[in-house]
């Protein structure tokens, strides 16, 4: 199998941008969710991951063994630093996968064009597509990734430990009332989410009230003003000026701090969360709910 004819390295996709726009990116889900996959035949030996956070569910379900690539800012856990990029989320180097012979191909629907995941197919490649929509999909797609790994046994563990974490909280704030939430995936443009997307779902676990719950769209872009006149009691935004090299200059709380008629401002509810916990839907959103909790109810 071989890539284009091309003397240049083969690629499917657009350009990436710069990793803040990566981050915002991973936050989008398409709106409908593919089937879950069964695992056939004989257990996967060379898998291609096509997104971190498919690289961080399989390093969780124990299939790190078997990665042979993953896509650029595939970082976590630092074992997957070290192994061969085939091109980022959005543009493949189909020359590179073809050196790596994978055996199976995770893709993700959100991040990885309709378009590129046909032509792996129809280059031979074995790809499975999954798309996280609910808090409770990591759990289920740790353990797809253990089926079609032959690790069964650490992914089902797995997969139990975020399903208890996430039962857990909602049980400890069951009664939670911490009052309406706005919650700043990015600055400019101003992006939230709503209701459907996990991290909306996460607010509403916290007790929280998302003022965007009902907008259209998973992470609508919306304006200042209508923030101010919703007035939030609390406002929570990814902290993307921890990374060298970032984009933004100063806390992306800033802009806020001048509406001294917002609730969350007379009350000192401004918040930053690490968008590695939060924006990630794999393990360690579990990390990324609880300190979310933590935060709107005073408990931090």
């Amino acid at each position: 199998m071989t890539g284009s004819p091309d003397p240049r390295p083969a690629t499917v996709g657009a350009p990436l941008g710069a990793t803040f726009l990566v981050a915002v990116l991973l936050l989008t889900a398409c709106g409908q969710e593919p089937p879950v996959p069964v695992a056939t035949g004989q257990p996967a030996q060379r898998i291609v991951a096509l997104s971190p956070h498919l690289t961080e569910l399989a390093f969780a379900a124990g299939a790190g063994p078997k990665l042979v690539g993953v896509v650029e800012f595939s970082d976590y856990p630092v074992a997957a630093r070290a192994l061969p990029r085939v091109g980022d989320a959005f543009r493949l180097d189909l020359e590179a996968l073809a050196g790596l012979a994978p055996d199976l191909i995770l893709g993700w629907p959100s991040g990885n064009s309709p378009a590129a995941l046909d032509r792996l197919r129809r280059l031979g490649y074995r790809v499975i597509e999954l798309e996280p929509r609910r808090l409770g999909d990591v759990g289920d797609q740790l353990e797809v990734i253990g089926r079609l790994a032959g690790t069964e046994a650490q992914a089902s563990r797995a997969a139990s430990h975020f399903r208890d974490g996430l039962a857990a909280l909602q049980a400890r704030y069951a009664d939670s009332r911490p009052g309406r939430v706005f919650y700043q995936i990015a600055p400019q443009p101003l992006l939230t989410v709503n209701r459907e997307h996990f991290i909306g779902q996460a607010i509403e676990l916290c007790g929280g009230e998302n003022i965007y719950a009902e907008v259209p769209g998973l992470t609508p872009v919306v304006s200042a003003e209508s923030v101010v006149v919703a007035a939030p009691e609390a406002i929570v935004a990814s902290d993307y000026t921890r990374g060298p090299g970032s984009p933004i200059e100063g806390s992306p709380l800033d802009r806020w701090r001048s509406w001294s008629q917002l609730p969350a401002v007379a009350q000192n509810r401004l918040y930053v969360i690490d968008p590695d916990l939060m924006s990630v839907p794999g393990p360690r959103l579990l990390r990324g709910i609880t300190a979310l909790c933590a935060l709107l109810n005073g408990a931090l």
